[in-house]
């Protein structure tokens, strides 16, 4: 899946749009990819001589793969999307930099009603960089 097949399914765009590209995606998990620009305005201020991409923005590049995988999959009303309700367990490893590519793999444990309970992971060159437990639940999008 592409940009404009991931925004049919999910409200973000640029600049707030932290998915490039769908890889792969089935009914309990989905993989996909980001490349960080090097030129990210972000990075002027974090941190301006040691630029590291912020944790939250690797934490919302999962959540919207999150919103992607239920959207393809489940059953949600139409009007609806997956929001963010809870974080747990966030570990972070290692620093991204300006540049790098992150791989984002996000899998469904568990489904009750309209509640989502996802585990992510985003990793660069095959080295885990974070990994979180979240929840999501569809809401109306107005």
């Amino acid at each position: 899946m592409n940009i404009e097949d991931i925004q049919e399914l999910i409200p973000h765009r640029e600049p707030f749009l932290w998915l490039d590209e769908i890889i792969k995606i089935d009914e309990k998990s989905i993989r996909a990819k980001k490349q960080i620009p090097a030129d990210l305005e972000v990075f002027r201020g974090h941190y301006p001589h040691f630029p590291v991409l912020p944790g939250v923005l690797l934490c919302e590049a999962a959540f919207q793969a999150g919103a992607v995988l239920i959207a393809k999959t489940a059953n949600v009303g139409r009007g609806q999307i997956p929001v963010v309700t809870r974080q747990n367990n966030t570990k972070f490893r290692r620093m991204v930099k300006p540049g790098e590519t992150i791989d984002i793999e996000v899998s469904l444990t568990e489904q009750l009603s309209n509640a989502f309970f996802l585990t992510g992971k985003v990793s660069v060159e095959g080295k885990t960089v974070a990994r979180l437990e979240f929840a999501c639940a569809a809401t109306d999008a107005e």
